[in-house]
């Protein structure tokens, strides 16, 4: 283009993108936390037990497990486009058919359904933004989109309690369920691949494609081949090691502080707000640390593990959180780690595309989901039996504190230096 041909802006749309894909992941996170919301209800209305609600949460995170070792190589093969559509579509229509459900075991088969599909977000929303952004955005773009779980996480207890006392709790599965057809509309009209983005600019698209490796544009690495690479295993171990955590915190912090606090349904907003939005603070900023630290010349190595490091270490504190009295001590602590969690997601997540070519990323990223998932289900059957049996968080809490460590040093045993290998 001349001085004197028309000048054309550069544009922005990666990050409209990213806003895209922050809803989504609110909108998953709201339909997976209304059950921790509603559960002291649904225990008394529906006689259900400790194990009753143990059980009921093992089958969703049974099928995020099996969803998300599916989803990864159909994404992947599909784009994340039409995977996302198929994805929210499915857990949407699940979430409302938690208002049919009256037994422990229609529960049970209702979320059952919600971790299906719910279990392509992530690997879509990784995948997008590895087409998206370049190695110096991606933690921060990753960062941002995580936080609509904790956007998500705060929402949930403003409205679903609305919903519940004025309409009953099966409108609130049914209403939260509904959003997910509106994004879906929004994401089929907007969502193309950067170079078929009729509004992304040749400088936007040169800038995201500038530090393209040779190794990412290599085919697809075959699923079972993924096995035999040791960033795989180690982001599997990351996954099952700290995302227990992160379930523990949406399906069981409610019943905490009802059982160690006081508080019913008319209560739980203000603390769960509270420590979400540390949460989401801890998102964004995990993701800016070690994006900081590379712009600034760190390698992407060093700055991606400092960054897990310093999040490991925040999470340390909760092995007081049930032992001291006061509401708001337990928050804070409960929210720094929470914080810690979400911080170290954003960098996890974008190790995979530092290690994997983009044509691989959504496979790794369901395999190391599943991992979690399974994580999840050891720790739901724990939980429960715990407190079933004990009647306290404390043992659960010294299991909490001690995952990231331990998970950052497998990490690093496995990989030493994050780069993409050639398939």
């Amino acid at each position: 283009m001349t001085p004197s041909g028309p000048i054309r802006p550069a544009s922005n749309i990666r990050w409209i993108i990213c806003a895209l894909l922050f809803f989504a992941t609110t909108i998953n996170y709201i339909d997976r936390q209304i059950i921790g919301i509603l559960k002291p209800t649904l225990q008394d209305e529906l006689g259900w037990s400790e194990i009753d609600y143990g059980n009921i949460v093992f089958w969703f995170q049974a099928a995020y497990g099996i969803g998300l070792l599916a989803c990864g190589p159909v994404i992947d093969r599909i784009g994340s486009k039409l995977g996302y559509a198929g994805a929210i579509a499915i857990w949407s229509v699940a979430a409302m058919v938690h208002a049919l459900a009256r037994t422990p075991g229609g529960f049970a088969a209702a979320r059952f359904a919600l971790g299906l599909g719910e279990a392509a977000n992530f690997p879509a929303a990784i995948k997008s933004v590895a087409e998206w952004f370049p190695k110096k955005e991606r933690a921060l773009a990753a960062g941002i989109l995580n936080a609509g779980a904790n956007v998500g996480a705060i929402a949930t207890p403003i409205i679903v309690p609305i919903l519940a006392i004025q309409l009953g709790w099966e409108a609130a599965f049914i209403i939260t369920g509904l959003l997910g057809f509106v994004w879906l509309a929004i994401w089929l009209a907007f969502y193309r691949k950067p170079a078929e983005h009729p509004r992304v600019s040749p400088s936007e698209l040169a800038y995201i494609n500038s530090d393209v490796a040779p190794a990412e544009d290599e085919p697809r690495i075959p699923w079972t081949a993924l096995f035999r690479r040791r960033g795989t295993w180690a982001f599997m171990a990351g996954k099952f090691l700290t995302d227990p955590v992160w379930y523990l915190f949406l399906f069981w912090l409610p019943d905490f502080f009802a059982k160690r606090h006081g508080l019913d349904l008319k209560t739980f907003g203000p603390p769960l707000i509270a420590v979400y939005l540390l949460a989401d603070v801890g998102s964004i900023g995990g993701g800016w640390l070690s994006s900081a630290l590379i712009k600034r010349g760190m390698s992407v190595n060093a700055g991606r593990k400092l960054a897990l490091l310093v999040c490991a270490v925040c999470v340390l504190p909760i092995f007081f959180a049930s032992s001291v009295s006061g509401l708001w001590t337990a928050v804070a602590i409960i929210g720094l780690a929470a914080a810690a969690h979400q911080g170290w997601s954003s960098n996890l997540y974008t190790m995979v595309s530092d290690t994997f070519p983009r044509s691989s990323v959504a496979s790794v990223m369901g395999i190391g989901g599943a991992a979690g998932a399974v994580g999840g289900m050891l720790m739901s059957t724990y939980v429960g039996q715990v407190l079933e049996s004990v009647g306290s968080y404390a043992p659960v809490f010294v299991w909490a504190g001690s995952a990231y460590l331990i998970a950052l040093a497998i990490i690093h045993l496995l990989v030493p230096r994050l780069e993409v290998k050639p398939a």
